[in-house]
């Protein structure tokens, strides 16, 4: 018998559903491989019963690392301004790890009070501090001004984190070795520390307060690992990468149904999901490899340089003495 060549015509939907599934799954592939591997070192981290602060962390990058410490057995604070979110974001945490020990403590970051009130609260509940990540931010806001009259994106990225670090320093000296953590961005390297118009008084652009407060992120971590040079507590900075989370609320043309329909399904593949982001967190939170390296910049599990301001040793005690200043560090509770 003859077999005839017999072409087999299947329906334009089964086409086109096969082709947009090959295309689904090509994309998630390329998110797997850009946002990189997820950190295990199960033998080489140590996060059981550590006492961990976390700010920002009922959503995003500081949700995903209170999750995973959570599950590595860690006692977690998240430190969050909107307590439904915080408390919602800790109930999901705890079904799942089942690890009780989470909790949610009001520290609102555009209030030095609040700040104050969270450490005061903190020290009445724990005689120690293991890790501190200071995790939370925000990103080209409107031009508007904290509790305290800062520039939004300085007060809450920067001068909320220098006086929330140094009113525990005494707490993370006496549980020695421990650690912290600023998350900066590469957003750093076309900053500039103005310091003729520091609180953008003068004049204001979202983007340029937003590069400064990241740079400020990254010299605090510099004068900070040179200041607690032998006393057991570390402090590094790192770039979590580009995520997709909530910081973005303020950029309206990102925001918008037109990026969402053109833009975004292209640039997906290319950007980190939370988890993603907040595996180098991770991985300097708890692993034992880092556990004495001091005042560097990761980016995806390694050093990595930073940009030539945030070399200028000059800037990072400037930086220091007039956050010192703006925060009252120096003056009672």
């Amino acid at each position: 018998m003859i077999l005839k060549n017999i072409a087999i015509k299947f329906p334009k939907p089964v086409i086109y559903g096969s082709a947009i599934a090959a295309a689904y799954g090509f994309a998630c592939l390329c998110k797997e491989i850009v946002g990189g591997p997820r950190y295990q070192g199960f033998d080489t981290s140590d996060a059981e019963d550590k006492i961990i602060i976390i700010t920002g962390s009922n959503t995003g990058i500081g949700k995903e690392t209170a999750w995973e410490l959570a599950r590595r057995g860690a006692r977690v604070v998240m430190a969050c301004r909107d307590m439904d979110k915080c408390e919602s974001a800790r109930e999901e945490i705890v079904l799942d790890t089942k690890n009780k020990y989470v909790y949610c403590r009001k520290c609102d970051l555009a209030s030095l009070e609040s700040i104050r009130e969270f450490v005061k609260k903190f020290k009445s509940e724990q005689k120690r501090l293991d890790v501190l990540i200071n995790n939370a931010g925000v990103m080209r806001t409107p031009n508007s001004k904290t509790k305290d009259g800062f520039e939004m994106q300085l007060g809450v990225n920067h001068m909320g984190h220098f006086l929330l670090t140094n009113l525990l320093l005494d707490l993370l000296k006496n549980s020695a070795p421990s650690r912290i953590i600023n998350v900066a961005s590469v957003a750093h390297k076309r900053g500039k520390i103005n310091k003729e118009d520091l609180n953008s008084d003068k004049r204001y652009d979202g983007s340029e307060a937003y590069a400064q407060s990241k740079l400020a992120n990254i010299l605090f971590t510099k004068e900070l690992a040179e200041r607690l040079e032998g006393t057991g507590v570390t402090a590094n900075s790192v770039h979590p990468g580009i995520v997709d989370t909530e910081i973005t609320r303020h950029m309206s043309f990102y925001n918008s149904w037109l990026t969402a329909i053109f833009l975004k399904p292209f640039i997906w593949p290319f950007v980190k999901s939370p988890r993603q982001g907040a595996q180098t967190v991770i991985y300097l939170a708890v692993d034992k490899n880092v556990e004495k390296i001091n005042g560097k910049y990761f980016s995806n599990y390694e050093e990595s340089n930073v940009g030539p301001a945030a070399t200028d040793g000059g800037s990072a005690k400037w930086l220091w003495m007039t956050s010192e200043k703006w925060t009252r560090l120096n003056s009672l509770p």
